[in-house]
């Protein structure tokens, strides 16, 4: 497919079978935008094609934007499995408990309910339409149990591989789809708004919900041509995933910059959390810090030290199988007291465990895990005889774009789902494999609610107290503005991008990494400070060098950007066109935009939460605090 060029064919989504009548073109009708292709954004276009045909909600034409190929996504590399209780002996309220004790006291119990409920009945969808999920002989649902569950309710597709069958799986149904529109290789580079209209008959409706803005489109870098545009829309849904290319170790991969977190915060959306970044327990030490996913640990093998001495026994009661933040913790602290080797995970428990031997386990691992045993042989080891070398890495982020129930952003018009929203489901430490379910849930109510709200619905959110009982948390729960001004001395300018990127990498490392404190988070503070200006500049100038050459583009409309950096830049009509090396740099430059700002806000939300909970480890506040048991929004002053 070229970019920014549009295809799809036909078949049977979901399991659904009427055909709902094209009413793109009738009057009064939004446009309607997806942006992402992971399993949010997937849901959500698949909602809006399909309309529901229970209520009597046809579908319409969607347009689905991607960053690089339609199917590359933080989703498609997802291992571990999709949790949903679908199984006799548990339910979805069990299902919520175990989420919302993950939580950390964080969680919107409300929206835990949706999450638990509507995703079961999604993962039931997905299973009738056919996508591959793991089976025993007889044809029933294999399962598998994770850290912090009290049933056995992960459901998995390839073994290891569950991200990507899914992934594969509901893009084929998304391009067999009529209403679905695909843009491929399109960077999203600034949310185009405008002025709530002070002379509507809901502008004091939105004034009290602290919505001023109304979204109209989006502004789109082609990342083939370098051509940029401008495609208007009345619905924007961002499905962008999350940003673990913030740190120099994580498992995402390369296109998890938080392109749609930082757009909504340019734009002036509230977000919250972001203090709450989820460090994996075991992405392997060694190369592409490859995730070893939390099944393994499921299935038995235990975590030792360079001396082979065991240590989560004495960590938790759950031992391997606590909670994320726990294990990763630990795991850093045990890397911290011999000189920053990474600890050891050792699978050949799983054979003690099983009573297999060596060849039997090395045919279970290879059975069960197709994916991580052969990367690991590709990399030397064989995890069926010795102990593999694992760290933590930055893996998954509960903060995000603030929402309502349905998805609804402090933006009109502008909706977030999945990993660059905070929905509230997430809390302070994501319960193992809840982020595909979440995708599946609100990015299925994303869709719907951007085809039923009227041109004036405004959000609903739900209070930012969470567990809290104090009325000294409802000033923490106010919003706080944080403007991005320029400091006083800047980094050098004539950096390259790729330099520029390893520098926010390592400053977001060691002062918003596994452990913080305040010294780290003010220092990173204030080298993030600088990198937010200097990043600014670097993606102008890298759009105004490639516009020179660039092709004319395709404009749907004349619209204004919502930050500088892209309002004055067009693109002249001309017939070369420029060198991919520029093109790639000016991602990389837009890309270092996005990381330098959300970096910023996270260092500071981190800074300003003077407590440990759930993902959020400070070693200078290591206890929790009562009073701070609630989310703090931010946004752009």
């Amino acid at each position: 497919m070229t970019s920014l060029t549009q295809d799809n064919t036909k078949t049977t989504p979901f399991g659904e079978t009427p055909d709902t009548p094209n009413t793109s073109s009738t009057p009064g009708t939004p446009t309607i935008a997806v942006i992402g292709a992971g399993i949010a954004g997937l849901s959500a276009a698949l909602a809006v094609a399909n309309g529901d045909p229970d209520s009597g909600l046809p579908g319409q034409d969607v347009t689905l934007i991607t960053k690089t190929d339609l199917v590359e996504s933080n989703t498609y590399h997802a291992q571990g499995g999709i949790a949903a209780a679908i199984f006799p002996d548990d339910d979805p309220k069990l299902h919520a408990q175990d989420t919302l004790a993950a939580g950390a006291g964080l969680c919107e119990p409300k929206a835990v309910d949706i999450l638990t409920r509507e995703g079961a009945e999604q993962v039931r969808r997905l299973i009738a339409a056919g996508v591959r999920f793991d089976k025993h002989p007889d044809g029933t649902l294999l399962r598998g149990l994770e850290a912090a569950h009290s049933r056995s309710r992960v459901v998995h597709a390839g073994g290891d591989a569950t991200g990507k069958i899914v992934e594969l799986d509901v893009s084929a149904i998304a391009r067999n789809t009529p209403h679905i529109h695909i843009i491929e290789h399109a960077f999203v580079v600034d949310l185009v708004t405008e002025p709530v209209d002070a002379h509507s008959l809901a502008a004091s409706e939105a004034q009290a919900a602290g919505v001023t803005r109304v979204i109209r489109g989006i502004r789109l870098f082609d990342t083939t041509t370098g051509e940029l545009r401008t495609l208007m829309a009345d619905r924007v849904i961002l499905a962008t995933g999350g940003a673990g290319r913030l740190y120099p170790y994580t498992t995402n991969p390369q296109v998890a910059t938080g392109d749609g977190l930082a757009a909504a915060w340019r734009a002036g959306a509230q977000v919250a959390d972001l203090e709450f970044y989820q460090f994996h327990p075991t992405a392997l030490g060694v190369g592409e810090h490859f995730l070893i996913s939390e099944a393994v640990r499921g299935e038995g093998a235990i975590l030792l030290n360079e001396r082979g001495e065991r240590y989560m026994t004495a960590i938790d009661p759950r031992a391997e199988l606590a909670p994320r933040d726990v294990v990763a913790c630990e795991n850093f602290r045990q890397m911290m007291t011999q000189g920053g080797r990474p600890v050891l995970l050792d699978a050949t428990a799983i054979g003690r465990k099983m009573g297999l031997d060596q060849p039997g386990l090395a045919a279970f691992l290879a059975h069960r895990f197709p994916t991580i045993d052969a990367y690991t042989r590709s990399m030397g080891f064989d995890w069926s005889r010795e102990p593999i070398p694992v760290t933590p890495a930055a893996h998954y982020w509960m903060g995000g774009i603030r929402t309502d129930l349905w998805a609804r952003t402090s933006i009109r018009g502008l909706y977030a789902a999945g990993e660059c929203a905070r929905t509230g489901v997430q809390g302070a430490n994501r319960l193992a494999s809840n982020s595909l379910l979440e995708g599946l849930a609100y990015g299925r109510r994303a869709g719907l609610a951007a085809l039923r709200d009227s041109e004036d619905t405004v959000w609903n959110p739900q209070p930012l107290l969470g567990s809290a009982a104090n009325a000294q948390t409802r000033e923490i729960t106010e919003p706080q503005t944080l403007a991005m001004s320029s400091p006083d001395t800047q980094a050098e300018p004539s950096a390259k991008p790729a330099d520029v990127r390893d520098t926010i990498e390592q400053t977001m490392w060691h002062g918003v990494g596994v452990l913080r404190d305040a010294d780290g988070l003010s220092h990173a503070q204030s080298r993030l400070t600088g990198l937010v200006e200097q990043t600014r500049a670097q993606a102008q100038a890298a759009l105004s060098k490639v516009a020179k050459t660039a092709k004319k583009p395709k404009t749907d409309a004349t619209a204004t950007a919502t930050d500088d950096t892209t309002a004055a830049t067009t693109t002249p009509a001309t017939a070369s066109a420029p060198a991919p090396g520029d093109i790639a740099d000016t991602v990389t430059a837009l890309e270092n935009r996005n990381l330098a700002a959300i970096g910023l806000i996270a260092a500071t939300a981190a800074l300003a939460r003077t407590e440990s909970r759930g993902a959020h480890a400070r070693t200078d506040f290591p206890d929790t605090d009562s009073v701070q048991a609630c989310s703090r929004p931010f946004i752009r002053g």
